[in-house]
């Protein structure tokens, strides 16, 4: 099996395979995702016998945290051709991904599973179901509500990082661009965004489908991906220093003892560790977890290659997780 990265002039030789492993998605919608999602995104296939049997997406955002930017990764349309299917081909792509965003500087990277099954055994947890608002004829609005345009993306990205700002720790950042090129997503499957003004500002924003139709919800897996870079992006409530040992089957060089000091002025800062000096250890996957918020410091000491002291698990509750997530992002 080869995996390859591929060129622009490439990226379209893999609509075939989308359109096979996702039938779900309409004419319009693919014609949208390779003219416009491909302009800018990675895409991995690996190859038998000659051809494309299997392939992963990684479509950039730059998402704030902490109210710091970073660039980070949608991974979306992984599939494999079904006579290819059971033999480690999905594997193959995610840990190649996987170990090129390390490369690349990034700390974490999320995606939309199919089913969780597939992905927690690469150290993917859930930690955020989204909740998007939908545009119902029927319902009385305290304002009008209008189709957006063009004309309104400006306005429409300053009124959601002013929203974001103030109320997530993790969104995806907004400009004119995003709204842009959102409007253009959702007009390729027959929707749009309605727009409501109060004196001028925008006050709302909703998503509108003419059957009337509300998506099912999604749920969103994260995996870090540079276990020093998502470490230090996270704040603590006050003075904490304790060293430990994270374990990643996938990525080597995140396999360290680290000893993790800071104050809620100053920050997190890392340090080489010791095994001598280690009060635990923690997988990759269940640190995702606890980071992102989806678990406890008590329910962190009961995952299956967690080992904590009581002291370990103390200095552990000064960190500040990253609970209030925003990421609706389809594609």
């Amino acid at each position: 099996m080869e995996i390859n990265m591929l060129t622009q002039e490439e990226k379209a030789h893999t609509r075939p395979l989308y359109e096979e492993v996702f039938p779900e998605d309409s004419r319009g919608f693919v014609d949208y995702y390779y003219t416009e999602k491909t302009k800018d995104n990675t895409i991995y296939t690996a190859e038998r016998d000659g051809r494309i049997a299997g392939m992963l997406h990684l479509n950039p955002y730059i998402l704030s945290v902490e109210g710091t930017e970073k660039k980070v990764n949608y991974i979306v349309a992984v599939a494999t051709k079904e006579e290819y299917r059971g033999q480690g081909i999905m594997t193959a792509l995610l840990h190649r991904s996987l170990r090129d965003m390390y490369a690349d500087g990034q700390s974490f990277t999320f995606l939309m599973p199919a089913a969780e099954s597939i992905y927690l055994p690469h150290g993917f947890r859930t930690v955020y179901e989204q909740e998007k608002r939908y545009y119902e004829k029927e319902s009385a609005y305290p304002y009008p509500m209008a189709p957006a345009c063009g004309e309104d993306c400006a306005d429409l990205a300053a009124a959601a990082e002013r929203y974001l700002r103030a109320n997530y720790q993790v969104y995806a950042k907004r400009d004119e661009a995003y709204y842009r090129r959102l409007l253009r997503e959702y007009a390729s499957d027959g929707g749009s965004l309605m727009v409501g003004r109060t004196d001028g500002e925008i006050s709302d924003c909703r998503i509108f489908w003419p059957d009337g139709a509300e998506k099912e919800k999604q749920k969103i897996m994260v995996r870090i991906v540079d276990v020093r870079r998502m470490l230090m992006s996270v704040r603590v409530r006050s003075l904490i220093g304790v060293c430990f040992q994270i374990t990643d089957p996938v990525i080597p060089e995140n396999n360290r003892y680290v000893v993790l000091i800071g104050t809620e002025f100053s920050g997190v800062m890392l340090m080489e560790g010791r095994p001598e000096n280690s009060e635990g250890t923690i997988t990759v996957a269940a640190l995702s977890s606890f980071l992102f918020g989806a678990e406890s410091v008590e329910e962190l000491s009961e995952e299956e290659g967690v080992r904590m002291s009581e002291r370990m698990k103390g200095e552990l509750k000064k960190i500040v997780p990253l609970k209030r997530i925003y990421l609706n992002e389809t594609v």
